[in-house]
């Protein structure tokens, strides 16, 4: 397996933090970084509408989808511009990507990584939040030989999760442990699904069906989804279960650790459920009918359950996160674990898990955008944690929005 390491490589994060009571567009104003670059989003949905709003204080935002009625909602009462467009087509993504300074790609996934090829290839710089099932890796010499510095799997988890490993590798002696347990959940819990789609639904399907891969005692080890359930109490939630997902996805490349395992967090009997679906068929990918009428079974299960697992106007989520770091400095055990727990914002009407992953990548953004993170090539999470200013920038781009992570040891 090709190892992407993350340790010795050359510092390319250069921001000087601002003092913690300074805002970021007080810090803006005052390092003198030039205002209003122009910025492309691919996708206007949940996420992709968060990311718009935020960074339309300090930059022109374009935000490129195919659904009018998306666009209409976003841009209404916003200085962000609308496009509508059709992002399946390669052309379509450099016409309209062509005269930006950074492109930030939010598609679900099954787009996403032609559409972060496309991009790549037009020389534009990429955050990209899309999440595909392909190794983005792959696209690293393509993104080097451009000279793109492209951030991939920058949200919460992956993304931020990733963010923290990559700071304790580059502040402890060595790390030799590494568990994240993460989900976003409705508020109110409906029978029978007891769950709403934060992200896309699509991709929701895939944490169900794409085995998980783990490090166990430095071996790569793959099960299915859905197994290793247990049940995890949260304070002020409640017990959770959680299950094995594949959310390790470029940590298996970049770093040595020798236990990294990933979890997803649902409400319990969610994963039982989604297992029966699983084992009876309902998630095939083989058509069912002839070439004249096609439907995989999947097809037909999305159609029936993205309608019921549509967010409501005003449905309130959360999101909760911990992540277990261990290793050694000093010649001392070391153990720390981190803490997110984001509601939905009322006053905005932002889902929390457009909070905690968008304002991730917005501030990813921001460093790319004013020169201080500047690696070409396929950057993931850890890279930027690795780099001390840079994660406590990102922390306290956060905290400014009331995305609070905390750390026990």
């Amino acid at each position: 397996m090709r190892k992407f390491p993350i340790q010795n490589r050359m510092s390319v994060c250069r921001v000087d933090v601002p003092a913690k009571a300074m805002s970021w567009s007080r810090y803006i104003m005052n390092s003198g970084v030039k205002m209003k670059k122009r910025v492309v989003l691919l996708g206007a949905g949940l996420v992709g509408g968060a990311i718009a709003r935020d960074l339309a204080d300090t930059c022109m935002v374009d935000a490129v989808d195919m659904d009018a009625e998306r666009l209409q909602r976003l841009t209404a009462g916003t200085p962000v511009e609308g496009v509508r467009k059709d992002l399946s087509d390669p052309e379509v993504i450099r016409e309209v990507v062509r005269d930006c300074d950074l492109v930030i790609n939010a598609l679900p996934g099954h787009m996403g990584t032609a559409a972060l090829k496309t991009v790549i290839a037009t020389g534009k710089n990429v955050v990209d939040i899309a999440f595909s099932p392909e190794d983005p890796l792959e696209l690293d010499q393509a993104a080097r030989d451009r000279g793109v510095v492209a951030v991939v799997d920058c949200g919460v988890a992956p993304g931020l999760s990733n963010m923290i490993l990559g700071y304790n590798l580059a502040t402890l002696d060595s790390v030799d442990t590494f568990l994240c347990l993460v989900g976003g959940l409705p508020v109110v819990r409906d029978w029978p699904f007891e769950y709403k789609a934060v992200f896309s639904p699509h991709d929701v399907l895939e944490l169900y069906t794409r085995p998980a891969r783990f490090m166990e005692n430095g071996q790569l080890v793959v099960r299915p989804a859905l197994t290793g359930l247990e049940m995890v109490h949260f304070e002020g939630i409640g017990t959770l279960e959680a299950f094995n997902t594949d959310g390790l996805r470029t940590l298996l490349q970049t770093v040595n650790v020798t236990n990294m395992k990933e979890k997803t967090l649902r409400y319990p009997g969610h994963a039982q459920l989604m297992k029966v679906f699983r084992e009876t068929g309902f998630f095939e990918t083989t058509p069912l009918f002839n070439e004249s009428n096609a439907m995989t079974p999947l097809e037909f299960t999305s159609r029936i359950l993205f309608p019921k697992w549509l967010m409501k106007p005003n449905e309130e989520d959360f999101t909760v996160m911990r992540v277990v770091v261990a290793g050694e400095a000093d010649g001392e055990t070391v153990s720390r674990t981190y803490h997110l727990f984001d509601r939905y914002h009322r006053p905005s009407g932002t889902t929390s898990m457009a909070r905690t992953t968008g304002y991730t990548c917005t501030a990813v953004a921001h460093l790319v955008l004013d020169g201080s993170y500047t690696r070409r090539g396929i950057s993931p999470p850890e890279f930027v944690g690795q780099e001390k200013s840079c994660f406590e920038f990102v922390l306290q781009y956060l905290e400014e929005r009331e995305v609070l992570l905390r750390v026990s040891r």
